[in-house]
């Protein structure tokens, strides 16, 4: 079973629109009714509903952090800074990394972008 997204509220809607256009399988917190949620209970949510995370919210690495820490599972995490890369280059690497990667690699993990 391919892999399926949750986005997190601050990721722009061109990141969305582009996955969405590569055949990716994405759920906006804002489509769940999930978008103030706090950042463990939209990692709990995402996990919750089989998908993984993307954010560009440096909080949610603490969350995810101590997640770890806890050995709390959770379906992996994909992170970029919001001026790490551009937007053509986030949707080119998230679609590789969820064509690429099964659930259990990403699992309980921190994905970082852009890919180097």
């Amino acid at each position: 079973m391919p892999l399926r997204l949750y986005m997190d509220v601050h990721v722009p809607a061109a990141i969305t629109s582009g996955l969405r256009r590569r055949g990716i399988d994405v759920l906006t917190s804002q489509e769940d009714g999930a978008d103030r949620l706090s950042d463990d209970r939209l990692l709990g949510r995402s996990t919750e509903l089989g998908r993984v995370l993307f954010s560009q919210d440096d909080d949610l690495l603490s969350v995810a952090a101590a997640w770890q820490l806890e050995s709390t599972p959770f379906n992996g995490v994909i992170y970029a800074h919001q001026l790490s890369a551009g937007i053509g280059t986030l949707v080119n690497d998230i679609k590789l990394v969820l064509s690429c990667c099964s659930a259990t690699e990403l699992a309980n993990c921190v994905t970082y972008l852009p890919l180097k």
